[in-house]
């Protein structure tokens, strides 16, 4: 009679519980020192100008990597030393509802994934509040992981900064040129004058390259951008009076 063999079974190894507990504890740590460090940084800046993005730095390694000069040109002025010219330009070019949402604008949004949906090449749907979160403590991309650090840094800003602040930061800190970031920077380099002394039809032109500053221009500029700036001057004039 066959002697029936059977294997030897090892036994499973289980994760001890004071394991996970120690996992949780230090998961649990790292979440209240990103969110006290947030805080910082955002309280922080309300009130100190913001020196340098990640943005700024990433181009800088680009333009390195390629071989290339780096140049950075970057001038911070007060909300109150900028063109209303050029605050009602972003806000016709890159988001309408600024003075009247709440950090996000759903209905740009929803459209900006119905259309992407459809393969259009729109932009995507982002406010200026989203921008600016993004422009000063993230960096560039479309990850998952991204896009809520984005939303959570919107919520913040939006609370502790206000329209005023957000406005600010955003015009000195943005992309507006090769190597140019922030309203005075751009007027400068664009316009050879004072961010101040912006007309509507040069704010326009800066508005107007906003989504590819380093691919349009915003003088001697193509057939396209020079309709953008025609649009957004006449949407301009329904902005109104802004008042933060």
């Amino acid at each position: 009679m066959a002697t029936k063999i059977t294997p030897n079974k090892r036994p499973v190894k289980k994760t001890s519980p004071s394991f996970m507990n120690r996992l949780r504890i230090i998961l649990f740590k790292i979440v209240l020192w990103f969110i006290g460090i947030s805080f910082f940084l955002v309280v922080f800046f309300k009130f100190v100008p913001v020196p340098f993005t990640p943005l700024m730095l990433i181009r800088a390694i680009e333009n390195t990597a390629a071989g290339k000069p780096v140049y950075f040109n970057h001038d911070w002025e007060p909300l109150e030393n900028i063109s209303i010219n050029l605050q009602k330009a972003v806000i016709a070019s890159e988001d309408g509802t600024f003075l009247s949402h709440n950090g996000f604008d759903f209905a740009a949004m929803q459209k900006a994934y119905k259309n992407n949906e459809r393969g259009r090449r729109i932009k995507g749907g982002s406010t200026i509040s989203q921008q600016t979160a993004k422009n000063v403590f993230l960096w560039q991309g479309r990850s998952y992981v991204r896009k809520g650090l984005e939303a959570y840094f919107t919520v913040l800003i939006e609370f502790i900064w206000g329209k005023e602040r957000i406005m600010e930061v955003y015009l000195n800190s943005i992309e507006m040129g090769n190597g140019v970031y922030g309203a005075q920077a751009a007027a400068e380099h664009w316009y050879r004058k004072d961010a101040a002394n912006l007309t509507p039809r040069q704010a326009a032109g800066i508005a107007a390259i906003l989504p590819s500053p380093r691919k349009y221009t915003a003088t001697s500029s193509s057939s396209y951008v020079n309709k953008r700036k025609d649009k957004i001057v006449r949407v301009m004039r329904t902005v109104g009076k802004i008042e933060y």
